[in-house]
């Protein structure tokens, strides 16, 4: 047999994936060198490591044997590559961190020194939604995850970074008055949510509740983007974090709404399980942040206070 580590490491994000097309997505390759590699690397065995089904993938049970292998494999070269960096006195491994969708917009700020004077180590960032990221949490498959509400079933350590400041925010078709409009407003404006297990799906219908604050739902939308979007078009009005929208603000093309009890503040925070064992990378990591936190909210974020 004469498979490389390249296939191995291929095979195994198929895998994972599910997917050709994720694994090449994910690894940046094209979608034919995968399956290239994958078909060089079937050549190796007599017995069938996938089955395509329609479009579909499907890895057998000698496949899914392979795949434990080649993950052990490719455990073991990490290790001999760390040692090696090791002695050169050089920071390794792998930083896997799970960020709520709104979070993509902080997260990469409080990454990018870190990851420059460490090119021995490997970042891998989910971004996704809350349920998601709590999920991840939960199973402890993550070193550190980006929320805005800290879940208080599970327990966790946590490092506040930055204020979170959710306003009601339309496009500028919409003539707005200079002093705080009252709650029954939202009686009169169209709103569009998030999805359920969102965070700010939760904070906004906190607030909702705790105001008794009739609505009328307009509609449901599964990411911040889209929701921005759906808000310039004029499909209606959302209760927003300020961060994912610095520029349309200045460019005005979206506005805040004064209201009254607004805006809703949470706090942007990294956490992580009580008690876990850190690897030399996220224990790195954490220092960092805790080093140099406030002079990153100065020079990146300092235009919060504008709002």
């Amino acid at each position: 047999m004469h498979y490389t580590l390249n296939q191995l490491q291929i095979f195994l994000r198929i895998v994972q994936e599910k997917s050709i097309t994720k694994a090449a997505e994910s690894l940046h390759l094209t979608q034919p060198a995968v399956s290239n590699q994958l078909k060089n690397f079937q050549q190796q065995f007599d017995l069938p490591l996938t089955e395509l089904i329609g479009r579909k993938v499907y890895v057998t049970g000698f496949g899914l044997e392979i795949a434990k292998s080649a993950e052990r494999i490719l455990g073991e070269v990490a290790t001999i590559n760390a040692k090696t960096h090791e002695f050169r006195g050089r920071l390794t491994g792998r930083l896997v961190i799970s960020v709520v969708s709104t979070g993509k917009y902080i997260m990469p700020y409080f990454l990018a020194s870190f990851m420059k004077n460490n090119p021995g180590v490997e970042l891998q960032m989910d971004v996704t939604n809350k349920a998601s990221v709590i999920d991840d949490i939960g199973a402890n498959s993550v070193d550190f995850s980006l929320v805005s509400i800290v879940p208080h079933f599970l327990r966790v350590e946590k490092l506040d970074l930055l204020p979170n400041k959710l306003y009601l925010v339309g496009n500028q078709s919409f003539k707005a008055s200079q002093s705080p409009h009252s709650k029954q407003l939202f009686k009169e404006l169209p709103l569009i949510y998030r999805e359920q297990g969102s965070g700010t799906r939760q904070a906004m219908e906190n607030f909702i509740s705790r105001n008794k604050v009739s609505v009328v739902k307009k509609m449901e939308l599964t990411s911040n983007e889209a929701v921005k979007q759906a808000v310039l078009a004029g499909l209606g009005f959302s209760i927003m974090p300020l961060i994912g929208i610095r520029n349309e603000l200045r460019n005005r093309e979206l506005q805040i709404i004064p209201v009254r009890g607004l805006p809703i503040q949470t706090t942007w925070s990294l956490i992580w399980p009580k008690g876990k064992v850190q690897s030399p990378a996220a224990r790195a990591f954490l220092q960092y942040i805790k080093d140099e936190k406030w002079a990153i909210v100065q020079k990146h974020f300092n235009w919060y206070n504008e709002y």
